[in-house]
């Protein structure tokens, strides 16, 4: 099986991106473990924890992405489609950790700026990179209208969920371990968005700034897939 994984990495030309992902992460973790030492300080290690609730909605699109063959009827997509929708606002979310950046008094403030960036960056590349296998999946499987609305709405949830998780403090997994004081924080806010401008503005600006980042991101891998193609065709 692992073997076979690996094939299908290499045939749909995953296994670079891939590694470089694993290399980087591991870069931002040993930036953080050298923080550790020096300062005698575990302030930043939550940056761990929210890289690998990133990790965890790329994995399901790359299992689903090596796995499209052998899902043949849309009623095994649609859970496995929420599951990933629910742990997909953890990779923006991560932008927020940019709150925690200050002056600090026994390393360079410079470190710590690359500390933060580091870590951010990875997020939003692994939901990037999540976010155009789901898309292109859902192509493939229904429509390219259908894939660009599905965009869409996992960005407004994406952005939704950064103020969720920021501002009232809730996870993913809140949706089963306690549904009702979820769902009513979210019903006094939809239904009485006057009272509650932060949620809107929050929710608003930050699905501006994620979708404008993410177009970029398709315009340029699609750029950079067609010279490819140009090449090999030319080869």
């Amino acid at each position: 099986m692992i073997s076979n994984s690996f094939n299908a990495l290499i045939i749909k030309n995953k296994i670079g991106t891939l590694t470089i992902l694993i290399v980087s992460s591991l870069f931002s973790i040993a930036l953080l473990a050298f923080r550790v030492v020096y300062t005698s300080s575990t302030s930043y290690s939550f940056f761990v924890w929210n890289l690998f609730l990133a990790w965890i909605p790329y994995g399901i699109s790359l299992l689903l992405f090596l796995n499209e063959e052998q899902i043949k009827r849309n009623i095994l997509v649609l859970p496995i489609i929420f599951i990933w929708l629910l742990f997909f606002p953890n990779a923006p979310y991560i932008l927020t950790d940019l709150f925690h950046l200050k002056q600090p008094h026994n390393i360079p403030f410079w470190y710590d700026l690359v500390l933060f960036i580091s870590f951010v960056s990875n997020g939003l590349i692994l939901g990037f990179l999540s976010l155009s296998d789901i898309q292109s999946f859902i192509e493939k499987k229904f429509s390219k209208v259908t894939g660009w609305i599905f965009t869409i709405a996992a960005l407004l949830t994406g952005s939704f969920g950064i103020y969720i998780g920021r501002y009232l403090r809730w996870n993913s997994w809140d949706i089963i371990s306690n549904p009702f004081a979820l769902s009513r924080d979210l019903i006094v806010r939809l239904l009485n968005p006057i009272a509650h401008p932060r949620t809107y503005c929050v929710t608003i600006l930050f699905f501006v700034l994620l979708t404008l980042i993410y177009l970029t991101f398709k315009i340029i891998t699609k750029d950079s897939s067609s010279k490819k193609k140009d090449r090999e065709v030319a080869f």
